[in-house]
C-alpha cells in the first residue's frame, strides 16, 4: 500500500479491460446499443440515432458518440464497443478514491472503497458490457462527489469554482447520458442532502439551494444543443419522444411498451444480490452508522445517496437491476468504512487467546486473500465462463448463415425485426438488410424470386407456403429461415 493510487489503477484496469473482447455481442442490450453506434458510423449522423433505419430516442446520444468513434478508429468489434464503459468505470473507480482522499479518508479506506466498488458483481458485468449505464454513473458519482466537495469548501469557506465546474461536468455526462434520469439521480440526493442539513441546523440557507440549480443549468447545456439539433431534424416529435415518451412515460408506466415493469418491491427482493460480494458489508454499515448520521455530514451524505437513489427507483414503473448501478458508488463507501470497524475490532482481539484473536492475528492475511479470491474469480469469469455463453447468447450464428446466403447470390431480409437482430446484423454486417413489416410485403417480398430468403422469430414453425431452410435458436429464440 506505499503507492496506493497505481495499484488500485492496476488493479480495476485489469478487472475492466482483461479479456474484454474475448466474447461476442450478448443479450438485447449489447446488440442493440452496438447496431445503432455502427450506423452511426456508416451513415455518418451524429444526431439522429437509428435502429434498423429507424429513428431511436430512447437516450441521449454520448454512449453512441464513444461507440461509433472507438468503431471508426479500432474497426468494428465487439471489445471497440465495450471500451466507453469500460473507461468509464476506471475513471469512476479511481475518482472515487481520489475524492475520499481529499475528504479526509485515511488512504486504506479510500482504496478498499474504489476496490470493492471495482468487485462489486454487477458493477463490474455491466463496466464490461455495451450501454450506456457506465457513463450514467460515472456522471451521476462526479457530480455528487464535486457537490459534497463544495459544501465542504464552503464550511471552510474556501473558493469552490473548480469543485462547482466538476459538477457541471458530471450533470452534463449524466444527462448525455440517459435524459432525464441523469437530472433526476443526482437531483434526488442533493434535494435529500439540502433538506436534512436545514432541519439539523435549523436554517434555510437559500444559497446552498441556488448554487447547485444554477450549475445544473450549466451542465445541461450539451443536452440543449443536442436536442435543438434534434429538433430541426425531427420537430417535437422527435424531443416528445425523448423528454416525455421515453423518461416520464417509463416513470409513471404511461409507454407501456418499454416493457420492465415491475412492482414497487421489484428492487427490495433483489438486495441480497444487489451489491454481492460485500452486501453485508453495506446493510450491516447502513445500521452502525445510522446514529452518528446527525454529526457525520460524510456518512450522511453517503447514506442519504443511497436510500435517496433507491427510494426513487422503487417509485419508477420500469425497473432493471442495471439501475442500481448509479447506487454502487455510495455503497462501496459505506462497505469499506464498515469494514474499517471491523478490522479496527479484530487488531483489538489480536492480542487476546480464542478462536476471534487468532483472527484478529491474521486479519491482513485474511483481507488479502478475500479480495484475490474476488479477483481471480472475476479473471476466470471473463477468459473461460463468457467465451463459453457465446453458445447461447451470440448472434455471429445467425449473421454467419445470412452472409453465406448473400455470398451464394441470395437476398435476406428480416421480417419484422426485433431490436436484438436488427442491431446485430446491421453490426456484423456492417450494412441494412431489407426491411420486411407486414405479411402481404412478405409475401410479394418472397414470391418476387426464388432466390428471396426472409429470417423470421417466431415461437412456432412457420406454416405452407412458407418452406423452412434452416433454424437458428439464439437465447431460446428460435430464428426462421423462410422463402416460398
Amino acid at each position: 500500500m506505499s503507492r496506493p493510487a497505481p495499484l488500485l489503477l492496476l488493479l480495476a484496469a485489469l478487472l475492466f479491460f482483461f479479456a474484454l473482447g474475448n466474447h461476442q455481442l450478448q443479450g438485447s442490450t449489447e446488440a442493440r446499443v452496438a447496431g445503432i453506434a455502427m450506423q452511426m458510423h456508416l451513415d455518418n449522423d451524429w444526431v439522429t440515432p437509428r435502429l434498423f433505419g429507424q429513428p431511436f430516442l430512447e437516450k441521449p446520444p454520448l454512449s453512441l458518440w464513444l461507440d461509433a468513434s472507438a468503431i471508426r478508429v479500432f474497426g468494428g468489434t465487439p471489445w471497440a464497443v465495450r471500451l466507453a464503459s469500460a473507461f468509464a468505470g476506471l475513471f469512476s473507480v479511481l475518482l472515487l478514491y481520489a475524492m475520499l482522499r481529499r475528504f479526509g479518508r485515511p488512504k486504506v479506506v479510500a482504496w478498499v472503497a474504489g476496490a470493492m466498488l471495482a468487485t462489486m458483481a454487477s458493477y463490474w458485468s455491466n463496466v464490461r458490457g455495451v450501454g450506456e449505464d457506465a457513463l450514467l454513473s460515472l456522471g451521476v458519482t462526479l457530480a455528487l462527489l464535486a457537490f459534497f466537495q463544495t459544501q465542504q469548501r464552503q464550511a471552510e469557506q474556501q473558493p469552490a469554482t473548480l469543485s462547482w465546474l466538476l459538477f457541471a461536468l458530471g450533470i452534463a455526462i449524466a444527462t448525455l447520458s440517459k435524459g432525464v434520469l441523469g437530472l433526476a439521480m443526482p437531483g434526488v440526493v442533493i434535494f435529500a442532502y439540502l433538506l436534512a442539513d436545514n432541519l439539523i441546523e435549523k436554517r434555510f440557507a437559500l444559497g446552498h439551494w441556488l448554487k447547485p440549480g444554477l450549475l445544473t443549468v450549466l451542465g445541461l447545456v450539451p443536452l440543449l444543443i443536442w436536442l435543438y439539433l434534434l429538433y430541426q431534424r425531427g420537430g417535437l416529435q422527435a424531443l416528445g419522444e425523448v423528454l416525455w415518451t421515453n423518461s416520464v412515460g417509463r416513470f409513471d408506466g404511461s409507454f407501456e411498451e418499454a416493457g420492465h415493469y415491475e412492482p414497487f418491491y421489484y428492487y427490495l427482493a433483489k438486495l441480497p444480490q444487489a451489491f454481492l460480494p460485500w452486501n453485508i458489508l453495506v446493510y450491516l454499515g447502513l445500521w452502525h452508522f445510522r446514529k452518528s448520521l446527525v454529526k457525520n455530514r460524510y456518512l450522511l451524505f453517503f447514506s442519504l445517496w443511497l436510500v435517496a437513489q433507491f427510494t426513487l427507483l422503487c417509485l419508477a414503473s420500469s425497473k432493471r437491476t442495471v439501475y442500481l448501478m448509479s447506487l454502487t458508488p455510495a455503497a462501496a463507501v459505506l462497505a469499506a468504512e464498515y469494514a474499517a470497524v471491523l478490522y479496527e475490532r479484530l487488531r483489538l482481539r489480536a492480542a487476546g487467546e480464542g478462536f476471534w484473536s487468532v483472527v484478529g492475528r491474521q486479519r491482513r492475511g485474511l483481507a488479502i486473500g478475500v479480495l484475490t479470491l474476488v479477483l481471480g474469480s472475476y479473471l476466470a469469469t471473463a477468459q473461460w465462463v463468457a467465451p463459453r455463453a457465446d453458445r447461447q447468447l451470440s448472434f455471429v450464428p445467425l449473421i454467419t448463415e445470412i452472409q453465406t446466403l448473400q455470398a451464394a447470390g441470395q437476398q435476406v431480409a428480416l421480417y419484422q425485426a426485433n431490436e436484438r437482430a436488427g442491431g446485430a446484423s446491421v453490426f456484423y454486417t456492417q450494412s441494412l438488410l431489407k426491411d420486411v413489416q407486414t405479411e402481404a410485403q412478405l409475401q410479394e417480398y418472397l414470391s418476387a424470386s426464388p432466390n428471396n430468403v426472409a429470417v423470421m422469430a417466431l415461437q412456432e414453425d412457420p406454416t405452407p407456403p412458407l418452406k423452412v431452410l434452416k433454424k437458428v435458436t439464439i437465447s431460446r429464440q428460435a430464428y426462421y429461415f423462410v422463402s416460398q
